[in-house]
């Protein structure tokens, strides 16, 4: 992995955390955050990691949102040894714990997470998941139902669409209003990146209320769970919606 990508990840994700932590203060109510990536553009500036060598313009992530993350806020390495933090903070991710999960739970997040073939789950339960009441697979089988109903939203139908085409903020929070009901669209920041010359929407960071912490809580669905988050900015105006390839 790039020593370079590390500290720049590290970065963007205070800033998200940062904005979302301003609407918890103001409301209260946020609690965790959903992260989800668009991975065309992801791998546009990541192309040696694994998962973007691997892709095609077939695969799933290809024209769905991929699970980056479910993230407790101002919470991190819950009970976790300082040697893990080390080695999870120096990148080296496959030296972690392996995550033990259910098969139908892994094959899951498999295809939910294709960051998995860098060991992005270990990092993740590593730094986020530690710091929830919920085991690995109730943790990583909530965040999966959580961006099946993402999928299976007119979000993802208008960046299907929009497949190397600009979209807009406005755009983006009406299907969120559409699909997860009115006032949704205030719960989400958008992410953007350049490459190749052009802004790339890079990721969707979406606020939820405490009860995303456990999976009973969870399991209400998407729309409940922002429906009782604070409101946040919005970031990035516009960008592509980029197509898989390089």
């Amino acid at each position: 992995m790039s020593r370079l990508f590390l500290p720049l990840m590290a970065f963007v994700l205070s800033m998200i955390l940062a904005g979302f932590a301003v609407a918890q203060e103001r409301e209260g109510r946020t609690h965790f955050i959903l992260a989800a990536s668009w991975q065309p553009a992801f791998c546009q500036t990541n192309q040696k990691r694994p998962e973007c060598s691997s892709q095609t313009r077939e695969r799933f992530d290809a024209t769905n949102f991929s699970l980056h993350g479910l993230w407790p806020l101002r919470q991190n390495y819950c009970g976790v040894p300082k040697d893990l933090q080390a080695a999870d903070k120096d990148g080296d991710w496959q030296k972690l714990p392996e995550v033990k999960l259910t098969a139908e739970n892994a094959s899951a997040l498999a295809k939910a997470m294709p960051g998995t073939q860098s060991g992005l789950e270990r990092h993740e339960w590593t730094k986020h998941g530690t710091c929830t009441k919920m085991s690995a697979d109730d943790y990583f089988g909530a965040a999966i139902r959580l961006m099946s109903d993402l999928n299976g939203s007119a979000v993802r139908d208008l960046f299907a669409a929009n497949l190397g085409k600009t979209v807009k903020a406005d755009q983006i929070k009406a299907a969120f209003d559409t699909s997860f009901g009115v006032g949704a669209g205030e719960r989400v920041k958008m992410s953007c990146r350049r490459a190749g010359g052009i802004r790339v929407i890079s990721e969707l960071t979406i606020g939820l209320s405490e009860d995303a912490g456990s999976a009973a809580g969870a399991g209400a669905g998407l729309a409940k769970l922002m429906q009782s988050a604070g409101r946040t900015s919005f970031g990035c105006d516009e960008g592509v919606v980029d197509a898989a390839g390089f």
